[in-house]
């Protein structure tokens, strides 16, 4: 692999433990190293206070346990020698006069930083102030740190809240439980002087509420600074006396928790996954409020690389959805109902601004159009209209078949609207006379001018029903340059132009079950269960499709788990093939894979044209192809 395409297999680990044990615990963190090392994790991060326990109390004062910590501190030292991994553990450390809760940085054998708590709870069960200094204490006024450093295992080691650790490939930087929740996150700073993934060594008891709080807060602020965040809190074997704690581990990127593990176990656990570099630097590049050292003095440290033997197990421990652009289950209907009000809502404005009297679209018994008349008879009810304002035009041509045709009628009589029937089988067949093409010959000659026959008497009915012309064409067709140049390409507003085809089909189905009544359902999900097609070559004897878009062009779900990674965040070639592989492992082979991309590539690059003059439409997902908006990208371009 490639550096592994930017990704760092990280875990958060929760070791079975006993709280003032320290010769016990360090045995278990040890274990979860060799694991981490056996999957090739790169970073380890245990929970805070590792090595003695957090529920210490005031052993925290007495000679004996902080001896322990400093001796199960330098064992697991001595066992990370020559292990490709940075392990980050937690332990007391006395400083002069002060003891500092504390997370250490240990890799090859050494430790090569310390950066100590900052926000201490001092509420409700919790008064870690009784024992420990703020890390705040550390530094000057100025952000210079008033102790550079401690002298630890023999070393000098770094030490403070100003530390910044540097690997050959990612910044990482570390923040300690409470210091998330306060009011202004250390890990926010952290970001800013360049600090892609954020640990947090933490202690968080649990109540009810809690779980899920914790969990949102993580995925806000791994959002809010563009990281990824990896949080490891106490097991079960911290708890005592009027607390309990549940081991809670999450993994976090930009606003997505991308794993977590189960809470409550009683034996040691462990989660890992795999944090995109190349994706957090993506958001950031576009970001210019990440400028180094607006505020106070860091301090970088250079972390020496360890080779390791081979690269990652594979496949890797990340799972990547096969449709990226689709809601989770359980926030369905959220997401539909705010891509149908950005639909309408666009519509509705365009709409009363040009003070048309209707609208107009050609139906096909298809999916893109469907979904276009859909959003045009609710935006006709939004604004107060009758849904015969809503004129919906199907133009059976050579390549009509019986099941779109009858699918397009029996919609439209359903919806209310206003239905025109016009074939354009005898005006083609005179154009082409006309313009001396053999009708027999189905090149694109023949494909096209159906196409733009179709447009054109769209456009001449909107002029005489005082209305606009809607565009059914999807963003997937567009990214390809599916789509005939003035013709379907054409418009006044395109309502789907925003829309993937995998959206398009699960906004059509969600309609069928959330909508409307039965007959209207089945008609719905029969057009989804309908080959997508332009229907632009003579059907069979009987009437049935004969051209297949995905046959032609490819499956549009690799196409919209192509476009995502490579308009999102400008992934390779190369790296966008792994993924994929990953993601649609059981479905398609890399051969596949490699094939349907090289034809994403090669039409992306050579349709920009047709989008450079697309119609408005309304951006509806976190991309877009609008030459005003998303994309800027020049009409002729060789591709890279």
């Amino acid at each position: 692999m490639q550096t592994n395409f930017g990704f760092v297999r990280v875990a958060s680990a929760v070791p079975q433990m006993q709280v003032a044990d320290c010769a016990k615990n360090v045995k278990e963190i040890k274990r979860q190293i060799a694991e981490a090392v056996e999957e090739g994790v790169e970073i380890i991060c245990f929970p805070e206070l590792t090595i003695t326990g957090y529920t210490c109390g005031d052993l925290f004062f007495t000679q004996q346990l902080q001896q322990n910590a400093l001796a199960g501190l330098e064992e697991i030292c001595h066992f990370t020698r020559g292990k490709a991994i940075i392990a980050l553990v937690g332990a007391p450390l006395k400083v002069d006069n002060n003891l500092f809760n504390c997370a250490f940085v240990i890799t090859d054998g050494d430790v090569i930083g310390v950066v100590p708590k900052i926000n201490l709870p001092n509420t409700g069960e919790f008064y870690e102030k009784r024992w420990f200094t703020s890390g705040r204490a550390v530094r000057e006024s100025s952000g210079a740190p008033r102790i550079p450093t401690v002298e630890l295992l023999g070393n000098d080691v770094p030490f403070g809240i100003d530390l910044l650790f540097l690997t050959r490939d990612y910044c990482f930087g570390i923040e300690v439980c409470e210091d998330l929740w306060s009011p202004l996150p250390p890990s926010t700073q952290l970001a800013i002087q360049g600090a892609e993934l954020i640990f947090n060594l933490s202690s968080s008891n649990c109540v009810v509420g809690k779980h899920e709080f914790r969990r949102q807060m993580l995925a806000q602020q791994s959002s809010r600074v563009h990281c990824g965040y990896v949080y490891t809190s106490s097991g079960v074997g911290e708890s005592t006396t009027d607390v309990v704690f549940g081991g809670s581990t999450y993994i976090a990127e930009n606003g997505e928790i991308i794993e977590q593990g189960e809470r409550f176990l009683r034996e040691s656990n462990m989660v890992i996954s795999e944090i995109d570099i190349e994706r957090l630097r993506t958001d950031r590049q576009r970001n210019t409020n990440f400028t180094k050292d607006q505020h106070g003095h860091y301090r970088r440290i250079n972390v020496a690389p360890i080779e390791k033997e081979s690269g990652y197990a594979e496949p890797i421990h990340r799972r990547f959805s096969t449709s990226p652009f689709l809601p989770a289950q359980q926030d369905a209907d959220n997401y539909c109902s705010d891509v149908f009000a950005i639909q309408t809502n666009g519509l509705a404005k365009r709409w009363e601004h040009t003070g048309s009297e209707s609208v107009v679209l050609g139906i096909s018994g298809g999916l893109d159009s469907t979904l276009a008349l859909i959003v045009a008879v609710r935006t006709a009810e939004m604004l107060g209209y009758s849904a015969n304002s809503v004129i919906a035009v199907t133009m059976p041509g050579f390549g009509t078949s019986n099941r779109t045709y009858d699918n397009a009628l029996k919609l439209m009589e359903q919806l209310g609207v206003s239905i025109h029937e016009i074939p354009i089988r005898d005006v083609v067949t005179q154009h082409l006379e006309d313009i001396g093409h053999d009708i027999n010959t189905h090149d694109v000659t023949y494909e096209n001018a159906q196409a733009r026959m179709r447009t054109l008497i769209l456009m001449d009915l909107a002029n005489k029903y005082h209305g606009l012309v809607i565009g059914t064409g999807d963003m997937s067709e567009l990214a390809l340059g599916w789509c005939t140049y003035s013709g379907d390409q054409m418009s006044m507003y395109g309502v789907n132009a925003g829309i993937p085809k995998t959206l398009v089909r699960y906004l059509v189905k969600y309609a069928a079950e959330n909508f409307y009544g039965e007959q209207t359902r089945q008609i719905l999900l029969d057009i989804v269960d309908t080959p997508v097609s332009p229907e632009l070559l003579p059907t069979d004897a009987d009437g049935n499709i004969a051209q297949i878009t995905e046959d032609k062009v490819g499956p549009y779900e690799l196409h919209d788990f192509f476009m995502y990674y490579f308009l999102r965040f400008g992934f390779t070639r190369d790296k966008i093939a792994y993924m994929a592989s990953q993601a649609f492992e059981e479905q398609y082979s890399a051969e596949e894979i490699g094939k349907w991309l090289d034809v994403f590539m090669h039409r992306f690059y050579t349709q920009q044209y047709k989008r450079s003059c697309m119609p408005d439409g309304p951006k509806v997902v976190s991309v877009g192809l609008s030459p005003r908006g998303d994309l800027r990208m020049p009409s002729d371009v060789n591709e890279i």
